[in-house]
């Protein structure tokens, strides 16, 4: 039957904490977006007509047209032996 019966423990008092100064939160510095950020760039590919392609390199924030080129310009790169994917857009400095 004492199986059942609770017992009291003793914990320590523990003393309070002086506060502490908080400084306010200084701002997180903005990302910047460069030219040497290739997140920044997006590849559209665009209809022109029948069979015909277009394919445009955009800036994301500026929304201007970095690089254009037609379909066979695009083959002709993919038969490149010196063409690495990436080298669309160039953004090493």
């Amino acid at each position: 039957m004492t199986d059942n019966v609770a017992r009291s423990v003793s914990v320590p008092q523990i003393p309070p904490v002086a506060p502490i100064a908080v400084q306010p939160a200084t701002p997180a510095p903005v990302a910047k977006n460069d030219n040497n950020d290739a997140s920044r760039f997006r590849l559209t590919i665009e209809a022109v007509g029948d069979n015909r392609f277009v394919y445009k390199v955009l800036d994301r924030v500026t929304g201007e047209v970095i690089r254009q080129l037609p379909r066979e310009d695009v083959e002709k790169l993919n038969s490149d032996p010196t063409y690495r994917g990436g080298r669309l857009v160039d953004t090493a400095v």
